[in-house]
């Protein structure tokens, strides 16, 4: 049996615009005890990623300052993501191909909810999705510039 994201999805997703600085954006994970905000433009729009990891490796480890933009460190080049109506399967295949731990879920251009690998591992019937993504996942990569 089929299960569309929709179902395991956190709806509830928290953004920041591609203008506001990477200390806020850091501000929105602290307060709500997330690793990862998309980055939306002026009309809603997904156009970017932002994690906890970008903002250690691409602005604190190479000396910006708080106020950088979050355009300037967040993941923008295809970015990854489902839609509400995808499988559940589906989505921990494209998240351990593209060696991704949270996917946004997006619809008519707007981000209307994200999937992290731990929604799929909670569902038992999805144990071994979420274990070929993570060991997928986990597979040493280069930096990304």
């Amino acid at each position: 049996m089929q299960q569309q994201l929709r179902s395991i999805m956190t709806s509830n997703v928290f953004t920041v615009n591609e203008t506001q600085s990477i200390q806020e954006a850091a501000a929105v994970m602290s307060e709500h005890n997330i690793g990862a905000v998309p980055v939306v433009n002026n009309n809603g729009g997904i156009v970017g990623i932002i994690t906890d990891r970008d903002i250690t490796l691409r602005s604190t480890a190479q000396g910006e300052a708080a106020q950088t933009p979050v355009s300037q460190v967040m993941t923008a080049q295809q970015i990854v993501q489902g839609s509400p109506d995808m499988d559940v399967h589906q989505a921990a295949e494209l998240m351990a191909q593209q060696q991704i731990r949270r996917l946004p879920v997006v619809e008519n251009g707007q981000i209307v909810g994200m999937v992290a690998l731990g929604d799929i591992a909670v569902d038992n019937q999805y144990d071994n999705e979420a274990e070929e993504a993570l060991t997928s996942i986990s597979t040493p990569s280069a930096p990304q510039k």
